[in-house]
């Protein structure tokens, strides 16, 4: 019978090393090896590279420790969001080696994996609902004109910064990122 501690240790693994090496460059082995238990032991919790993709996925959405700093109540709503994409800019993660986990998967497998299509569909859905919260918040307060959808505006502003995390990620260079911070703050979410 496996460990019971195996299973978390497979799965932080596996997400390390999907997230490092992208999932199509990833073998069962790899993640077998960094998780240091023999391959077989990852058949024993997962029935798939898949399904711990989308595990990983899953993970990955819960640890989105910044998600967090958005429920801050004592922060007016606009200086939340800042925070927050701040915190995500300067998180271990971004840009250069990794990008975003769920921008990864979403451009290496919408099209490959339906499961893992959706949880990261699930993830996106769960940060813009997360964002559109706090931008109504700010509209009620006047900080935002109340003229744009609060789902609207969140969901553009994280396709935004998908887009800005992936090209730090080509250039190796945070300048879109803090490009993305300028604009958004100064023009979008103003």
């Amino acid at each position: 019978m496996a460990q019971p501690n195996l299973r978390d240790a497979i799965l932080a693994s596996g997400l390390e090393t999907l997230h490092r090496k992208g999932f199509n460059a990833t073998s069962v082995q790899d993640i077998a090896e960094a998780a240091g238990a023999p391959k077989g032991s990852f058949y024993n919790h997962f029935s798939s590279k898949e399904e711990l993709g989308a595990a990983a996925v899953e993970a990955y959405a819960a640890k989105m420790g910044q998600l967090s700093l958005l429920q801050d109540k004592t922060v007016a709503p606009l200086a939340r969001l800042r925070r927050h994409f701040v915190a995500l800019a300067e998180a271990a993660r971004y840009p250069y080696d990794c990008g975003c986990l769920l921008g990864n998967f979403g451009a290496e497998l919408s099209g490959q994996s339906p499961l893992i299509r959706e949880r990261v569909a699930a993830a996106l859905a769960h940060w813009a609902n997360a964002l559109a919260a706090v931008v109504e918040e700010a509209q009620r307060e006047g900080a935002l004109p109340r003229d744009r959808d609060p789902k609207t505006l969140a969901s553009f502003v994280i396709d935004c910064w998908e887009g800005a995390v992936l090209r730090a990620k080509v250039e190796r260079d945070r300048a879109p990122l803090d490009a993305f911070l300028a604009i958004t703050f100064s023009k979008v979410l103003a």
